[in-house]
């Protein structure tokens, strides 16, 4: 496209130099020529008004002297009553050419070696016709043309020369954003999803980048969810598996039970399977759209007495507090239930039986943070624990939990931190923003700073059976 450009440019130029500088170029020569007989007229014309008053050969002499230069000029008398025709000058005109033009009575120039000659008829005292020859060098003719035209080409030159380079600048305007779209589609064919194109360039150029890149963005978006999806409804079959580990942990002995608690780990084993391979790209988190949410506390009770009777049989002792009121956050309800089962799900799956553990609540004027915290071992390296991709270790945790989590959070402005709780283990912080600012650094490794806590509100175990 761009050499297209360039060649359509030369060629309109090019044709429009030639329209006007050959048609000038001749006008130019035409005026060049025009210039010499103009001047050779006039000293014509000044040999006159001796010629009709005077015949006399050394008269006429110094007259032709004193109007011409060079020999140009010359006089040519024709012979009369008693007298013999006289050329005064030197002649280069043929005589044949001199006898028409005294017969015809009119001014006619001729070619003669070197130039022209104007031969221009006077009438005598004697009423003869006298004719004057005047010299016409071509140097005179063509006087300035050949400069004119280096000037017309020259000018020409210049006009295509920049006629190209305005061309080769539109036209590169107008390529390189179609290769960086070509070279984006390209990229993006590839599996590379974070290809995008730049809006500029011409409005046809900027209008299709746009529509690039928000065809790729909802690729990417499409690819995301597929992925969270086949990564959280994995995960989620984490707490009922947990369930039915501890449980087959309690049927003794026997052919039996061995075989279910193999088909527990296995089944353990294909889940964990199933989230390493959805967790290969990183996925992208969609923040809830206006007026979602959910009751935190709500959620929280309700998640708590499915986990408290699975607390009881493992004798752990769990508290709960700040959900005696509403409590809304800009998330899914079924997000905040994912997010709390992961994390309860872990206080199960990595502490000892009888660990105690507790969930706040505590509602802040622009946050409402959510503390988990257990009386476990602890986490020896939390950065490395929320880093994603990283949480596949001999204890066989994939690293989701804490990053589903994490995501939920951030998709309010939030964030998620990873301390030391009161009952001696771990704590970890989520911090949801209510009104969806970037997050504002507190602390250091979860500790917090509570703008109105929360009254806590001990709760023990009471016998009942697994739902």
């Amino acid at each position: 496209m761009r050499w297209a450009l360039v060649k359509v440019c030369v060629a309109v130029t090019t044709m429009v130099v030639v329209a006007f500088a050959v048609p000038l170029g001749l006008v130019i020569k035409e005026m060049a020529r025009d210039r010499a007989f103009s001047n050779a007229e006039r000293q014509a014309a000044a040999i006159a008004p001796a010629l009709s008053i005077t015949t006399d050969r050394d008269e006429l002499e110094r007259v032709v002297a004193s109007a011409g230069s060079d020999d140009g000029i010359a006089v040519h008398i024709p012979a009369g009553d008693g007298t013999k025709a006289a050329d005064i000058g030197r002649r280069r005109a043929a005589a044949e050419d001199i006898e028409t033009t005294r017969r015809l009575g009119r001014a006619s120039t001729t070619e003669v070696p070197g130039g022209s000659a104007l031969l221009q008829p006077t009438a005598l005292s004697s009423g003869a016709i006298a004719v004057v020859e005047v010299y016409v060098p071509e140097s005179d003719v063509s006087n300035g043309v050949g400069t004119a035209w280096a000037v017309l080409a020259g000018v020409g030159i210049a006009l295509i020369v920049g006629s190209v380079a305005v061309a080769d600048r539109l036209g590169v305007r107008m390529v390189q954003p179609a290769q960086r779209l070509v070279e984006g589609a390209h990229e993006l064919g590839e599996g590379k999803l974070g290809a995008r194109v730049r809006e500029e360039g011409p409005t046809e150029l900027r209008l299709a980048a746009a529509a690039f890149n928000s065809m790729a963005d909802q690729v990417v978006q499409l690819l995301a969810n597929e992925r969270e999806l086949a990564a959280d409804l994995s995960h989620r079959l984490r707490t009922p598996l947990t369930v039915l580990r501890l449980n087959a942990a309690s049927l003794g002995e026997g052919p039996a039970a061995e075989q279910t608690r193999t088909a527990v780990a296995q089944l353990e084993r294909e889940v964990d399977t199933i989230i390493r391979t959805a967790r290969e790209a990183k996925p992208q988190t969609v923040a809830a759209g206006p007026g979602a949410g959910c009751d935190a506390a709500e959620v929280v009770r309700e998640r708590m007495e499915f986990w408290s009777a699975l607390a009881e049989d493992e004798g752990r002792k769990w508290r709960v507090a700040g959900i005696d009121r509403p409590v809304r956050i800009p998330v899914a309800r079924a997000d905040l239930a994912a997010a709390l089962d992961a994390l309860l799900g872990n206080v199960f799956r990595h502490t000892a039986e009888g660990t105690a553990f507790a969930v706040d609540v505590h509602n802040g004027e622009d946050a409402v943070i959510v503390l988990v915290s257990d009386a476990g071992p602890g986490i020896a390296d939390p950065d490395a624990a929320m880093a994603r991709g990283r949480g596949s270790g001999s204890d066989g945790s994939t690293g989701l939990g804490l990053d589903i989590v994490r995501r939920l959070a951030e998709s309010t402005g939030g964030d998620v931190r990873i301390g030391s709780s009161v009952l001696g283990g771990t704590e970890v912080r989520i911090w949801f923003q209510l009104d969806g600012r970037a997050p504002v650094r507190r602390g250091h490794r979860g500790s917090v700073r509570r703008r109105r806590s929360g009254r806590l509100v001990s709760t023990f175990n009471r016998p009942r059976s697994l739902p």
